[in-house]
């Protein structure tokens, strides 16, 4: 049995076997209809229980997609659904849904409660999204750079704004596929020193800029999130203090001039970003919206071996 929790779990060997399967899909299903099975449903019969703790369109989407297109069904669940709402362990629901359906992918407010449904379930757990990683969507963002720039190794990706879930995710593939990494984001709003720490250890080439005009200086790649996200009571605040990590088209102008930008969605334009940035032609935030479907494919493969 597998889980897929987090991008450090996995060596680079099995998250490389990942992408390109999930390209050879992509490839595979040109010119079908996006309701048609694969031409060799490799997860036939197959059941995925997903329980969505916050509200989602893309991974919601793409995972429900994904299964369908691989031969199998999906349930979509809230806490508020089920006696998770009402109390019941984590461990009983991790335990009961084991006796029910062949996976779990689920999309928590904590890292912790992800973790304690992988150590009681009998059956693969799949991370959709925690406060600390979102490691899905940065599998999707590589098959992304990978159509587009080639090999990810020497790659420089520039991120900017809050130092939040999703930049630990890039801070955890740095290592594993050899891009440098500058995240520029104000102190207040800066990534965890463990998870940097974590990955310069692991070898990877990572700094840290409290300057947005450095950290985006000749980066192939540049990558926004939203500056307030669900359940953040201080959008104010965070607002004033992320404002100066906007990119904007003066900001792109310092970056490589075949530079891309990547935004995992949704966004809010003229906040995190200028329209004439995502909505420009350096812009590939639709692609790797489109990518998650073929990641999450790929994902679930892995998860029942069967890469």
């Amino acid at each position: 049995m597998r889980h897929f929790l987090d991008l450090t779990d996995c060596s680079a060997v099995d998250l490389n076997a990942i992408l390109a399967d999930a390209l050879a899909m992509k490839a595979a299903r040109q010119g079908m209809n996006k309701g048609e099975l694969d031409p060799k449903p490799a997860l036939s019969g197959k059941m995925l229980a997903m329980i969505f703790e916050k509200s989602s369109t893309r991974t919601r989407i793409s995972f429900d997609m994904a299964i369908r297109q691989l031969g199998g069904q999906s349930m979509i669940l809230s806490s508020t659904d089920m006696q998770l709402g009402r109390g019941e362990t984590i461990a009983d629901t991790a335990q009961v849904l084991s006796r029910y359906v062949d996976a779990i992918m689920i999309r928590s407010n904590s890292h912790d409660t992800l973790l304690e449904m992988a150590h009681h379930a009998q059956i693969p757990v799949i991370n959709g999204l925690t406060d600390r990683s979102h490691p899905c969507q940065i599998l999707a963002d590589l098959m992304t750079l990978i159509e587009h720039k080639g090999d990810l190794a020497g790659l420089r990706i520039a991120w900017l704004g809050d130092g939040n879930n999703v930049a630990n995710s890039f801070l955890h593939a740095a290592p594993k596929f050899g891009f440098s990494l500058t995240l520029g984001c104000p102190q207040a709003f800066a990534p965890d020193v463990d998870e940097i720490s974590q990955a310069i250890n692991a070898g990877a080439d990572i700094k840290v800029t409290t300057d947005p005009h450095e950290a985006i200086a000749a980066a192939d790649v540049v990558i926004a999130d939203t500056f307030v996200s669900m359940g953040d009571k201080n959008a104010k605040q965070r607002l004033q203090e992320l404002s100066p990590f906007q990119v904007n088209t003066g900001l792109m102008e310092l970056a490589d001039s075949r530079a891309v930008f990547l935004h995992c969605l949704p966004a809010h334009r003229g906040e995190e970003v200028s329209a004439k940035v995502i909505d420009g032609p350096q812009s590939l935030v639709f692609d790797e919206a489109e990518n998650r479907l073929h990641v999450q494919k790929a994902i679930l493969k892995y998860c029942f071996e069967k890469l």
